[in-house]
């Protein structure tokens, strides 16, 4: 059965041909493999921390490659146990041979391949990173615009876990409050009505409002921001979508119904990801193939963040709604929708958002820069993305963070004047530090765990 202990063995670096591949050993009796691996003079050479040139060996002391050996000692590690990383070529064949060598060299000690994230969980079992810090790598490997890098690195140094903790340290000195009246009733201690738990709890209540403020923007950052376009057919949807990403990523013709299927389109906006929907016209239609592209546009539209609605500026009154005047219900409840008039180069409307809608042309570009500005407010950047203060934040933070804030609500409820319940309000503050360590991995169960680390890549 697998354990937290056993020597794991995987390559650290991706696939294909490169310059320099990495294999890395971690457990808590490695020294047979470096041995093996090295050869017993080599390995005697190793010092903690040092780069050390050696040959990597076969069984029959063969050199499968020539590199930079380094050994880490527990708890000084990635993982906090003994490490072993080999860096020789990257080529696939010589970095295959090298893991089942260091594989062979451990079979005594029960060495075996890591699971994916086995590496990162290690480091957080043995408290070299708590749990958003370990989260915070996988976002880092994929992070896909600079901002998102940033905003990963500094949570991967403890910034959100650091603003977390002060958090819960303030719930535990608020709970402690309320507790001391209600375990030494007989002390001169003030009285609830008079103590400044209210404004405790009040200031909490901000702070943690703070937070969920900063990490659905850390959310948008790094899962992007969802804009399904709709309308009828031949509005310029697949257009806009082209001008958006600056080449033709949608077929553009005359001919009504095109489109037939979700084109889906990733495009970086100042920092911020646009996972741009093109989808099919809505219309009534006897074509089968057009009718389930028409209900994958309703799909889009209830997975959208953003919901651009598009109609010809030379023909205003054919709204989209007008095939289903019920298509707003499918729109989810966390969506906003944006009324874009197109071909305004047609109609000779001014390009620029007013009355709520933006007059734009997807032809001549005019009033791009406006939709683009205009998406990052509704994302909540009210300018270009400014990473700092944003935390890189996941659905199991902002669920953590928003039973947070209910449980504080709760417990000022208890503590309102007239209505006055210490015993509950004391309860509910303690919910609510369980709720937040939740994310920082202070409370948590195996089988979140297994969920988090089972996502990230092998070796890592």
């Amino acid at each position: 059965m697998a354990s937290d202990e056993d020597a794991i063995v995987a390559i650290a670096t991706a696939q294909g041909r490169a310059g320099i591949g990495v294999v890395r050993v971690s457990g808590t009796r490695i020294d047979e493999v470096t041995v093996g691996v090295l050869g017993a003079v080599a390995a005697s050479r190793l010092r903690p921390r040092l780069a050390v040139h050696a040959r990597f060996l076969d069984t029959q002391g063969r050199v499968i490659d020539d590199g930079i050996a380094i050994l880490y000692r527990a708890p000084h590690s990635y993982t906090g146990q003994d490490v072993l990383e080999l860096q020789g070529h990257g080529g696939p064949t010589v970095q295959r041979m090298l893991l089942a060598r260091c594989l062979e060299a451990g079979r005594a000690i029960g060495a075996r391949l890591a699971e994916p994230g086995e590496f990162t969980r290690r480091a957080f079992l043995n408290d070299r990173l708590d749990l958003a810090q370990a989260e915070a790598v996988a976002d880092l490997i994929d992070a896909s615009t600079e901002a998102s890098v940033r905003s990963a690195s500094r949570s991967l140094t403890g910034e959100f876990s650091t603003a977390l903790t002060e958090l819960g340290a303030q719930l535990t000195q608020a709970r402690a409050l309320i507790e001391a009246t209600l375990d030494f009733p007989e002390d001169d201690l003030e009285d609830l009505e008079t103590v400044d738990v209210r404004e405790r709890v009040a200031s909490l209540r901000r702070a943690v409002d703070e937070v969920m403020r900063r990490a659905r923007l850390g959310a948008v950052l790094r899962d992007g921001l969802r804009v399904a376009l709709i309308g009828a057919p031949n509005v310029g949807k697949s257009s806009l979508l082209n001008a958006l990403a600056g080449q033709d990523v949608a077929i553009v013709t005359a001919h009504p119904g095109t489109t037939r299927d979700r084109i889906e389109r990733s495009i970086d906006v100042g920092g911020l990801v646009l996972n741009v929907i093109d989808t099919a016209g809505l219309r009534a239609t006897d074509d089968e193939i057009e009718r389930l592209g028409i209900e994958r546009t309703l799909e889009a539209v209830a997975q959208a963040d953003v919901v651009l609605e598009l109609i010809d500026a030379t023909a205003v009154r054919d709204r989209a709604f007008a095939f289903d005047p019920n298509w707003r219900q499918r729109i989810g409840s966390h969506a906003t929708v944006l009324l874009v008039v197109n071909k305004v180069d047609l109609s000779g409307d001014v390009a620029g958002l007013r009355d709520g809608r933006l007059y734009a042309s997807a032809k001549t570009g005019v009033g791009l820069d406006a939709l683009r500005e205009e998406l990052l407010r509704r994302a909540g950047w009210e300018h270009t993305p400014s990473e700092e203060g944003v935390y890189l934040a996941r659905a199991r933070h902002l669920d953590a963070i928003a039973r947070t804030q209910h449980h504080l609500q709760e417990c000022a409820n208890h503590l309102q004047q007239g209505a006055l319940q210490p015993e509950l309000a004391a309860e509910e503050l303690r919910l609510a530090g369980l709720a937040l360590g939740q994310i920082t991995g202070q409370v948590s169960a195996d089988d979140v765990l297994g969920e988090i680390f089972s996502r990230f890549c092998i070796g890592k």
